[in-house]
């Protein structure tokens, strides 16, 4: 059997890559979990009934592994990456830190799977908002050539991790105790509960961090020069992205024909009524597998202009089940 080696499953995507793994029947004796100077004695459940022992990731030998999937900070598995790389055994990197690197395939199975071979050893898994953008059209990409896309991104606190939705309860509680927020505001430097921040990352010159990696990230995946925008935003909910995307094209496309695009491509759920509640919601589709889209109509603003609405689990949808379709296909290899 395949053995699996998680790396940083005290974190949002490790923690969920390791339920999915449960849920799919992989054997506990079949997983590594590992964590950077993780105490002895630490465990973390598997399944409902079973748990695994975290194991020291620097001391780990991964040699026992065939597969490692890095969840852990971007930091941490830049340096451990070139270990598992060492020791000839397959990598999925859920952390970016390979992003750079021209030789790393950035892999959405549906859209680009084939860009991997037998000789493939290191698969990066692009961020979540960019999985649930780029997998509704996998199947009118083959038809159609994609120019431009404009992205309206929500993100959840998630995206920082259990630090941040932490935080951003303890302020939604002490608004409703009317306490002062002056020592919760430590991972987004300002009220996010009840709020709408314009920053997501670090600022690069005018833009942030996850709106350059949106751009990087699409052009690296689609192999073009496409034009990419991004906006960014924080909002006060725990789990969940969403984003409005207008999608231009080089020759005419209907709403409607991308509609019936859409709902034929693996993990998503086109759900679009334009009534009351019609559409899909961040409460929606927590704990969901898919990506869910609603509001499809033509953008009349550009030629060949369709926009849509987008929302998945960015921790399950956008990140472990995107990484685990990886694996299914390195098995294979």
């Amino acid at each position: 059997m395949t053995k699996i080696a998680v790396i940083g499953v005290k974190e949002s995507s490790g923690r969920e890559f390791l339920n999915l793994l449960a849920e799919n029947n992989i054997p506990v004796e079949d997983i590594f979990a590992l964590e950077a100077k993780s105490p002895l004695g630490t465990v973390v459940s598997y399944g409902e009934d079973d748990e695994v022992d975290v194991l020291s990731l620097e001391e780990f030998d991964f040699k026992k592994a065939d597969i490692a999937v890095f969840a852990a900070t971007k930091e941490v598995s830049k340096r451990h990456i070139k270990r598992a790389i060492t020791a000839s055994i397959y990598v999925i990197d859920l952390s970016q830190a390979t992003f750079t690197d021209s030789s790393v395939p950035l892999v959405i199975p549906e859209v680009n799977s084939d860009v991997l071979s037998k000789d493939t050893k290191v698969v990066g898994v692009p961020t979540s908002i960019v999985y649930q953008t780029l997998q509704p059209l996998a199947n009118i990409l083959k038809e159609h050539k994609l120019t431009r896309l404009v992205i309206n991104v929500f993100c959840s606190a998630s995206y920082y991790g259990h630090q941040a939705m932490d935080e951003l309860f303890t302020q939604s509680r002490k608004i409703f105790l009317n306490e002062p927020l002056a020592d919760n505001q430590e991972v987004f430097k300002k009220q996010l509960a009840f709020n709408v921040l314009p920053q997501v990352g670090e600022f690069i010159g005018d833009e942030t961090a996850l709106e350059w990696t949106i751009n990087a990230e699409i052009k690296k995946i689609l192999q073009t020069e496409i034009k990419v925008h991004a906006n960014c935003a924080f909002v006060p909910t725990f789990i969940g992205d969403a984003a409005f995307v207008n999608a231009e094209f080089a020759d005419e496309i209907d709403a409607d024909a991308l509609r019936d695009s859409m709902k034929s491509v693996k993990n998503v759920v086109v759900f679009d009524k334009t009534v009351d509640a019609g559409y899909v919601s961040v409460d929606d589709v927590q704990g969901e597998d898919s990506v869910y889209i609603s509001r499809v109509r033509q953008d009349v603003s550009v030629p060949n202009g369709i926009s849509y609405w987008t929302v998945a689990d960015n921790l399950r949808a956008g990140q472990a089940l995107a990484a685990f379709a990886i694996l299914k296909l390195m098995q294979k290899a």
